[in-house]
């Protein structure tokens, strides 16, 4: 079954590169809307006392943490970006491993999306809030990475075994 239903390398690229290519236009048009709409105003309730939305801008990583360490960051996520390319170039390019694919593509996005914010801005564009639990603010290409991960966790878990990670450790030639 995982050596049957190959793609075609080239349409899997692209089908991967035209989702991460929207995922970042999408999370990029959210931004640049905040930065209009709620940039100097008040927060917008959109849901009383449960969802605003409300401008912040992230000098930090999650939650703020480590602000002001913009290097660090950009340098984590150029890390981060080359290793997923690494991964889908010696990925086999089947039907079995297409939900790792896709998987990766909105991590890639979510990744670029708030480098992106970063290298332009010097800082990340933030601007959903939770109110009922006073969640920190957050932006939409965080819902990628969190969501993009928590899928990798359940996929590694309970779709794909160890020796279905083997194409990880052969070396580029050998594919």
């Amino acid at each position: 079954m995982k050596k049957q239903d190959t793609f075609d390398t080239g349409r899997t690229t692209i089908l991967c590169s035209g989702l991460i290519l929207v995922l970042i236009l999408l999370d990029q048009v959210a931004k640049h809307e905040a930065l209009l709409h709620l940039k100097d105003h008040s927060s917008i309730s959109l849901i009383p006392g449960v969802l605003e939305l409300a401008y912040v801008e992230n000098r930090g990583m999650a939650f703020g943490m480590l602000e002001g360490r913009q290097f660090l960051f950009g340098g984590m996520c150029v890390i981060f970006c080359i290793a997923l390319i690494g991964v889908f170039v010696r990925i086999p390019k089947n039907r079995y491993y297409l939900p790792l694919l896709l998987t990766g593509a909105v991590l890639f996005g979510g990744a670029a999306g708030n480098f992106i914010d970063r290298l332009f801005r010097g800082y990340v564009v933030d601007f959903i809030y939770f109110s009922l639990i006073d969640f920190p603010v957050f932006n939409i290409a965080d819902i990628y990475v969190v969501c993009g991960g928590i899928v990798l966790v359940l996929l590694v878990v309970f779709k794909y075994k160890d020796e279905d990670f083997e194409f990880l450790s052969s070396k580029i030639k050998d594919k």
